[in-house]
């Protein structure tokens, strides 16, 4: 499916949580850090769901349950069904059961969320290679997990069993700090194999397809803080996009964003489903474009900002001149006199 090269942030009348049925939120560095609640996230989620949106939370962390998940947003004061959780286990769980028959032993390198959902698709997960799998399904098993495990992923892989990732974000957030992510495992045992296995989560579209079954969505606005899971599983499955800079993302990664990357819209956070979104106009005259009383410009390699204003106002400007000079490549000039001189 072809789609048109997007060169400047969106605009919308309407607020967000008005123009779209279903919000589908990614968690870490959007509704949560740490554990903890982003500021504004809970009164900007209540506000949304009052106003009839739906809300779903995407995840690509197979870790843990939605039951599990929806009771720690229970508990930070987002009330939450099990239901409105969406997990990259659920993703491969399904794409394996359409490939192994009905009660076949998948061999489950991962934690409980994984084997939850392996039951709920009608298959047996098990733990060793020699109990006879038709399928490896590897998911993120935490900070602890043995790493005897991924030696039971190779020895049945080896064999010619099938195998199958969750994701491969290769981080993952903690209280603590970034940690490595079930990519790094699934290094481990890409390294020791050589094979390659079939992948479901953010940003590939088993992910979306999950996400869409599960909550019958018809006009859903995907909102993350990473480009290359949210954004990029929102424009592989051809939907709007919200950015909220509460997570991974910074200005600069932002501008230099190629296009698979970039969001419809941009905000600071979850307080930006509540408005509409800012007009990017082109200036006259100078090929520059304009977001509120500002004006950003390309100009001999160097991205360049006028103006005064809100500073996301600034940045979806700078977004606009450094996505049009790349067009279907990356920016490369340099914006980071603009991005200081909006504190970004």
């Amino acid at each position: 499916m072809s789609r048109s090269i997007r060169t400047r942030p969106g605009g919308s009348g309407q607020a967000l949580s008005e123009a779209y049925d279903t919000a589908l939120l990614d968690l870490d560095g959007v509704v949560y850090a740490g554990g903890e609640a982003i500021v504004h996230a809970v009164e900007s989620l209540a506000t949304a769901r009052a106003g009839g949106m739906h809300l779903a939370y995407v995840t690509n962390n197979a870790l843990r349950t939605p039951d599990t998940v929806a009771a720690h947003l229970t508990e930070l004061g987002i009330p939450t069904d099990a239901g409105d959780v969406i997990t990259s286990a659920q993703a491969v769980a399904r794409l394996i059961s359409e490939q192994v028959p009905q009660g076949a032993r998948v061999l489950v390198i991962g934690g409980e969320g994984l084997r939850v959902a392996l039951r709920e698709r009608g298959l047996v997960p098990v733990e060793s290679a020699d109990d006879d799998p038709v399928a490896v399904a590897q998911g993120y098993g935490g900070p602890d997990f043995p790493w005897g495990r991924f030696g039971e992923a190779s020895y049945a892989i080896a064999r010619g069993v099938p195998w199958f990732a969750s994701n491969t974000d290769l981080t993952i957030p903690s209280g603590r700090g970034i940690a490595p992510g079930n990519g790094a495992a699934v290094e481990v045992v890409r390294i020791a194999t050589g094979a390659e296995p079939q992948v479901a989560g953010k940003p590939l579209p088993p992910m979306h397809r999950e996400t869409i079954l599960r909550t019958g969505a018809e006009r859903p606005l995907v909102v993350g803080d990473r480009l290359d899971t949210d954004i990029e599983g929102a424009f592989n499955g051809g939907v709007d996009s919200l950015l909220v800079l509460t997570g991974v993302t910074d200005g600069a990664q932002l501008l230099a964003a190629p296009p698979q990357h970039r969001p419809t819209y941009v905000d600071a956070d979850l307080r930006g489903m509540l408005t509409g979104q800012p007009e990017v106009t082109a200036a006259d005259g100078d090929g520059g474009f304009r977001c509120g009383g500002w004006t950003a410009a390309a100009d001999g390699g160097v991205l360049t900002l006028d103006g005064s204003g809100a500073a996301l106002d600034g940045l979806r400007a700078l977004c606009a001149a450094a996505w049009t000079a790349a067009g279907d490549g990356v920016c490369t000039g340099d914006g980071a006199k603009a991005l200081a001189r909006l504190g970004l």
